[in-house]
């Protein structure tokens, strides 16, 4: 990850060449026309008309891949299964007999932070990785909420860190596949994705996605469009019955009622403070800044995820890199006092600031500290746990347990991101 003001001016450029959700003040109205091709590749054309002060209008043209049954043009007829499955409730539910019966909202569902992007042989052990291990690969050990960065880039939604020429994980679509795919082999388990919709791309682009790697027929759709203190969330083992078993938030979406399934992460969810240096971290609400404190975000029945990963400045640049130093601490289990950092201290520490227990919880190199026993305990089912295939905790490199190989290949490694960054900003 980078420094705060170079991401800010880094989006900005990328923004220029992203298909803008809306512009201007007040309402905006967007109506989309689409042609469907033999070979399922849709040419959409957005126009979006603002109703504010000053009127503008703004025609974007991008290509996203489709079924080819399937429509982005407004009607009656949503891109989700027109059909839903139900079987006999399960008796396991992600990993355990004793979440079953549990709702939604009273897990705490562990989530890799930037779950796309890693540290690995494949990607030379980049500096930028957050994980070691892959999407499907943390699923089957037990995590379930994926989270990871969405640019647009040639007309196709893209999963880079940052900036693509940074670190370049492949298309969304391709992404979402390998998780359906996982998905229908693990029918017991419920799927949470939060994605960030970096360049403010509209909706279809997403829905189009999530069409062509058959996961929308996954999509759980709440009967409320926005948090509240009465809304009821499902059970597990009622997400499983009617296989509607992915729940999917984007931070910077407008939501649509023609693909219900996707949902604006702000309208259920509040963040902690995500650019932190160990150990400080704590329980402050930082977005959306809708409420005062995230007492009174989870008193309005709003989900609390806690930002529960370190990072680390490096160079005369300053750039921010996961702290993997600090690892073993930061994902620990332990809610001593003494143990400042530990993972298990700062969700007991928001449970008790916000009368609630963080229902997600992002770290990075999940299966260090390890994250997972941390989260088992919060949700009180050690020793009831079946199913998991556990995962190496350190890769191996050059003989070494560490990604970097020393600090001079670190401090190269890093000066090669410091290069990419700069070019990014000349172009």
């Amino acid at each position: 990850m980078i420094s705060r003001p170079l991401v800010g001016v880094l989006l900005a450029l990328t923004a220029v060449h992203a298909i803008p959700q809306g512009s201007g003040v007040g309402t905006t109205d967007t109506t989309s026309s689409t042609t469907i091709t033999e070979t399922s590749i849709t040419q959409v054309t957005l126009t979006s008309t603002s109703l504010g002060p000053t009127e503008a209008t703004i025609t974007s043209t991008g290509s996203v891949s489709i079924s080819s049954t399937s429509s982005l043009s407004t009607s009656s007829t949503t891109s989700t299964s027109s059909t839903t499955s139900t079987k006999a409730l399960p008796t396991v539910c992600n990993n355990s007999p004793l979440l079953c019966n549990r709702t939604y909202d009273n897990i705490t569902h562990l989530g890799a932070h930037n779950s796309a992007f890693l540290c690995d042989k494949e990607t030379g052990w980049s500096v930028a990785g957050n994980q070691y291990v892959n999407a499907t690969a943390s699923l089957s050990a037990g995590v379930r909420l994926l989270q990871a960065q969405v640019h647009f880039q040639a007309g196709i939604l893209q999963l880079c860190h940052t900036s693509c020429a940074i670190l370049d994980a492949g298309t969304l679509a391709s992404w979402l596949s390998s998780i359906g795919a996982w998905l229908d082999a693990n029918p017991n388990e419920v799927v949470t994705l939060l994605l960030v919709n970096a360049d403010d791309v509209h909706i279809e682009f997403f829905a189009a996605a999530f069409d062509q790697s058959g996961m929308s027929s996954y999509g759980y759709t709440p009967p409320f469009t926005s948090a509240s203190s009465t809304a009821v969330w499902p059970t597990l083992a009622e997400l499983i019955s009617a296989n509607t078993r992915l729940v999917t938030f984007v931070a910077g979406l407008r939501p649509s009622a023609y693909y219900p399934y996707l949902l604006d992460e702000w309208q259920y969810v509040f963040e902690t403070p995500w650019e932190v240096t160990f150990p400080a971290f704590d329980c402050d609400l930082e977005r959306p800044t809708t409420f005062g404190s995230g007492l009174d975000a989870a008193q309005a029945g709003v989900l609390p995820l806690l930002n529960h990963f370190a990072y680390v400045p490096v160079g005369h640049e300053g750039i921010m890199v996961p702290d993997e130093e600090s690892i073993n601490m930061t994902n620990n289990p332990s809610e001593a006092d003494q143990d400042a950092g530990a993972l298990g201290k700062h969700m007991r520490a928001c449970e008790a600031e916000w009368a609630a227990k963080p229902v997600f919880v992002l770290v990075d190199f999940w299966n260090r500290g390890p994250a997972l026993t941390a989260v088992d305990e919060m949700n009180g089912i050690v020793g009831s746990v079946e199913g998991r295939t556990e995962a190496p905790l350190v890769p191996e490199k050059s003989g070494t347990s560490s990604r970097f190989g020393g600090a001079e290949e670190k401090a190269a490694r890093v000066g090669l991101i410091g290069f990419l960054v700069a070019v990014v900003l000349l172009f």
